[in-house]
């Protein structure tokens, strides 16, 4: 199954200086995305992209992507409005030569695999999106309603008026008993 959006680049077709291409999702694609994601609506899409070819079919892709989209908040579970502009950078490795290592080093650039001599800048971009989007998202000037703070705030009174034990506070006192 294809994905939602989909722009292929051909490798074969990157110049050995590299090239630039901007890709847009069309309203359909944009549906289907938000659909995809969870969230109410992504009303516009779009990705500059920097593509420069590497060692054994390697391509280097810096990004930029910005969207527009309507989240529901967390708080008031109202929807908002709100944009995202991101950029990044990944290397786009042969599918033969990608693998999946367990041990992931946080501050390397981010390994994808492309099969069929085709990097897929839409998925690409997608899978950006989905990673800047707020996993909690507040709409500007929303509040927890009084009515949950007091309740939170009896919670921590009942709390403040017991003594918190120590974490190691009862491997002492076996160590006191033992010596």
């Amino acid at each position: 199954m294809d994905p939602e959006f989909s722009r292929r680049v051909m490798v074969g077709r990157i110049a050995s200086k590299g090239m630039e291409t901007s890709i847009e999702a069309t309203p359909e694609e944009c549906k289907a995305l938000a659909r995809r994601f969870g969230i109410p609506a992504i009303r516009d899409l779009a990705c500059r992209y920097r593509l420069v070819p590497g060692p054994q079919g390697e391509v280097m892709a810096e990004g930029w992507l910005t969207a527009h989209v309507t989240q529901e908040c967390v708080v008031s579970l109202e929807p908002f409005d709100d944009a995202i502009a991101e950029s990044f950078t990944v290397r786009c490795i042969p599918a033969e030569r990608f693998r999946e290592d367990d041990e992931v080093d946080p501050f390397s650039i981010d390994e994808v695999p492309y099969e069929r001599e085709a990097i897929d800048l839409g998925e690409l971009a997608a899978e950006e999106l989905s990673l800047g989007l707020d996993p909690y998202p507040h709409k500007p000037g929303s509040t927890i309603p009084a009515d949950l703070l007091d309740i939170e705030e009896d919670e921590a009174a009942e709390d403040a008026e017991e003594p918190r034990r120590q974490p190691f506070a009862a491997l002492a006192e076996l160590k006191k008993k033992h010596n």
